[in-house]
């Protein structure tokens, strides 16, 4: 066999195997043959060449020809000796191997046979082993070259074939750098696909891995009335799992039995079919099952239930004999749950608990089930355990209410905060258009249109705002009877004739602390909605009470501390709410109205506000009797300087052409254009910035005199109170004025911390702005 070769190049006539050896021996013989020419060629040269100095060149080379011929020949000659004494050393050892061995090359060629490799294959000398192996398994080539691959790097490999007698193992060691020694061990077909296997009374079949039928015997085609080609041809069940009952497609229709599989050789299955064992369960079984304390049930793979304790009888209202099924009794899965169970049984997911609904019974009930995959008498099954879950999923559903109700709550304040940016400058610019029309111009009636519905959807705005308890409020001592007496009049007016109107009041009522507008608009709110549950009339009764807590209320997943309180509550005689909408009717947009009669955000309008001020508000309906909604709001006792006389209302300012210099900052353009345009309007010289940045940038020049800021409050970059108090280090007598679409408590901390400052709403009016800043300038 030739010696270690070069770069092995992929051969595509040699099935993936690598350059043979034999061939770089033959390119060897050519090389010696080629120098030999050469160097007689160099002789020829020596005698005929005239000049020397040729004759010189010629003898050189033809030396030099003449040595490179000598290590050639003395290379394959070396080679050639290695190799016959690699073959006498294998035929020493393996020789007389009662198993068939071969030696061969890189690429396959076989080199050495001992004497059972002759007897069974002949004599094989010069060809390949895939070609002496072709009809002695199938696909021999990929075999070979997978089990030399891996005794190239690991020294040895070995794999087990099927072959037409049975099966074999097939080994092979590297020997040399690339010669490698097979050995071919054969086996009695353990399985007996032929008379061992026909002769067996249980119905047997051998099939590959992929699912093909290769053999059943004379029993399984009796019962199968022929030969399948695929096991999903005889099993119903597309897992098999051996120990375990099966039903088998026979000729006579569905039979069961306990499959029994074994392993066999080259990744075969030997699958046997056994009879069901008729054995009942033990009465001691039974009776442990029947009084465990703990709900279970067993279920049968197609879901019906098979068995239920006592426990489970008591919590799911049924008896041990009624015929029901996994789906008749539970749901709220998301999916169908006899597919979580027949995902159980057949084991695509494991074993584990999940939150189902009772189906039946008055009220919502939920268990915590948990299901697990057993065997009895060879049959899957599945043992269900049972725990209320009533509870958990009520403080579940009651978390997620709360988590819903915060999540609108920003999205709201979020809208809000943009909404009001579009609005200050739709009602800005058409403010602008109004200084410059008359009521007798076409125009002018279109634009109040437009000023009135821009005004209509800032209040939609304010009311999201106040949901979201980011409106600005400004609180003040109130008195409930006199702010209920003062807005009886127009409560009448709202309620209609058929409906009676009564107010009553506590004696020695105290004083709260609330914003007056937005408490009438919480009132007006809950009696516009007591007027529209009473379609045939009634009466709305209005009582205030004076109430001390010793303890703290818990109620709603609110809990109220203790103290002194005053109540408002609004009673009707309606229709009442029914008990699973009366959790969801703070909830912004939702109503029982028919479209165009509410947007259904009165309730959470009066839901934030009450929060927002400090006080909490609760609801009790009772379908055909009425609603109450109960509002608590913690009294106030005044401070000294809250009791101090006032100086009265302010007067309001003479609008005069301003003098003054203004650096307006905001990034929203639309803004700033109509902010800028109706400043100059009232005489005061504008400067402009787009951020915070370029305002400080315009501060740097020492010689500009600004009197007063007007920024925005939420800004890209650095926020209008970080700006301010930076540039009021070095001009520290400017007065300011912050605008913003959110509430003034996100401004209050960050305020208080910088002196001469106002706070100005979006959306704000022409006004509105020019008053401020006048108010602030003088």
């Amino acid at each position: 066999m030739a010696g270690k070769t070069g770069t092995q190049l992929p051969l595509q006539d040699r099935m993936g195997f690598a350059t043979p050896v034999t061939q770089v021996a033959r390119g060897v013989g050519q090389s010696v043959w080629v120098l030999l020419a050469a160097a007689i060629g160099c002789a020829v040269t020596i005698s005929l060449a005239p000049d020397p100095q040729i004759r010189l060149a010629a003898g050189v080379a033809g030396a030099t020809f003449c040595i490179f011929v000598l290590l050639l020949r003395g290379a394959v000659l070396r080679d050639s000796a290695r190799q016959h004494r690699l073959e006498r050393d294998l035929a020493q050892i393996m020789g007389h191997d009662a198993a068939p061995c071969f030696s061969t090359d890189g690429s396959g060629i076989i080199g050495f046979q001992n004497t059972a490799a002759r007897d069974r294959f002949g004599i094989r000398d010069g060809t390949t082993l895939i070609a002496t192996l072709k009809d002695f398994f199938a696909s021999p080539a990929s075999v070979l070259y997978r089990l030399q691959t891996r005794a190239m790097s690991l020294g040895f490999a070995r794999e087990d074939v099927v072959t037409r007698r049975g099966h074999t193992r097939l080994s092979v060691h590297r020997i040399a750098d690339s010669s490698f020694l097979w050995r071919l061990e054969e086996f009695q077909d353990r399985s007996g696909t032929g008379r061992g296997a026909e002769t067996l009374s249980l119905p047997m079949l051998v099939a590959s891995k992929a699912g093909v039928v290769l053999f059943t015997n004379e029993a399984m085609r009796r019962l199968l009335g022929g030969r399948p080609k695929r096991l999903d041809r005889i099993f119903a069940d597309q897992v098999l799992r051996s120990g375990e009952e099966i039903q088998v497609s026979s000729v006579d229709g569905p039979v069961r039995a306990i499959l029994a599989e074994v392993e066999g050789a080259g990744e075969r299955r030997e699958i046997y079919l056994l009879p069901v064992p008729e054995t009942a369960a033990s009465g001691s079984a039974l009776a442990d099952f029947e009084n465990v304390p703990v709900a279970l049930l067993k279920f049968a793979s197609d879901g019906a239930l098979v068995l239920a304790n006592r426990a489970a009888c008591e919590v799911l209202g049924i008896t041990p004999e009624e015929d029901t099924a996994f789906h008749d009794l539970f749901e709220g899965l998301g999916r169908p749950v006899a597919d979580w169970l027949s995902d159980v049984v057949a084991g695509r997911v494991p074993a584990g608990g999940e939150v189902l609904r009772l189906r039946h019974g008055e009220a919502d009930a939920y268990f915590q089930i948990s299901l697990r995959r057993i065997v009895e008498q060879g049959r899957p099954a599945v043992l269900a355990v049972l725990n209320d879950a009533t509870a958990l999923k009520k403080l579940e559903a009651q978390f997620v209410q709360s988590q819903k109700m915060q999540a609108i709550g920003q999205l709201a304040g979020g809208i809000a905060h943009d909404f009001n940016n579009l609005l200050t400058a739709i009602s800005g610019h058409c403010d602008l258009l109004l200084l410059r029309h008359d009521r007798s111009d076409p125009e002018f009636a279109d634009l109040v249109q437009i000023h009135q519905n821009a005004n209509r959807a800032a209040s939609l705005v304010g009311q999201l705002l106040a949901f979201s308890r980011k409106q600005t409020l400004k609180p003040e001592m109130l008195e409930l009877q006199e702010v209920l007496s003062d807005l009886t009049h127009l409560l009448n007016r709202l309620v209609g004739e058929r409906i009676t109107l009564r107010l009553t009041h506590a004696p020695d009522l105290g004083a709260i602390r609330a914003d007056k507008r937005q408490l009438e608009q919480v009132v007006m709110n809950l009696v516009v909605n007591a007027r529209d549950a009473m379609p045939m009339g009634g009466t709305i009764r209005i009582e205030t009470e004076a109430l001390t807590l010793r303890e703290e209320l818990r109620r709603d997943r609110a809990v109220v501390p203790p103290g002194e309180y005053a109540v408002i509550r609004v009673l009707d005689t309606g229709v009442g709410i029914p008990a699973d909408r009366l959790q969801k009717v703070f909830e912004p947009f939702f109503t029982t109205k028919r479209v165009g009669e509410g947007t259904g955000l009165g309730l959470s309008t009066a839901y934030g506000i009450v929060k927002q001020s400090g006080g909490f508000i609760f609801v009790d309906s009772e379908i055909g009797l009425g609603t109450v909604f109960h509002l608590y709001f913690p009294i106030h006792h005044a401070t000294e300087a809250e009791r101090l006389p006032g100086k009265g209302a302010a007067r309001r300012p003479v609008l005069k052409p301003g003098e003054g210099v203004v650096l307006l900052v905001e990034d929203e353009a639309p803004v700033r254009a109509f902010a800028s345009r109706a400043l100059r309007l009232r005489g005061y010289t504008v400067l402009e910035a787009d951020s915070a940045e370029q305002a400080l940038r315009t501060l740097e020049d020492p010689a500009l005199d600004v009197d007063i800021f007007v920024t925005d409050v939420v800004m890209p970059g650095m926020d209008g109170p970080s700006w301010v108090r930076q540039a009021l280090e070095a001009r520290p007598n400017v007065r300011v004025v912050f605008v913003s679409g959110y509430a003034e408590d996100c401004l209050s901390e960050n305020q208080a911390r910088i002196p001469n400052s106002v706070f100005l709403p979006k959306p704000f009016s022409l006004n509105d702005l020019t008053e401020t800043v006048q108010g602030q300038m003088h």
